[in-house]
């Protein structure tokens, strides 16, 4: 009966052996498709931000401040959330 039990482990290690190697390539592929979408959506988000970009540029043309980028101080920041509070 012992060779009858050593070839039951040997087939039951063998069925095990198969099932995390079909688990393991399923995970892959679940990784990998998660990682497709996310790569996918962070460069659509990079294009809406050139997106972005260039309708400041144009507003700011039409402005006639393309050349004179002013940078937020704080109290330019300061009166504007006054602004916002009073109305």
């Amino acid at each position: 009966m012992d060779g009858h039990d050593s070839e039951d482990a040997k087939q039951s290690t063998a069925d095990m052996t198969v099932f995390v190697q079909n688990l393991l390539q399923q995970m892959q592929s679940r990784f990998q498709t998660m990682s497709d979408s996310i790569i996918t959506k962070i460069d659509e988000m990079g294009s809406r931000i050139n997106e972005l970009e260039q309708s400041i540029n144009d507003l700011k043309a039409e402005m006639g401040v393309e050349g004179s980028p002013l940078p937020p101080s704080k109290s330019n920041a300061d009166e504007s959330k006054k602004d916002e509070g009073s109305a």
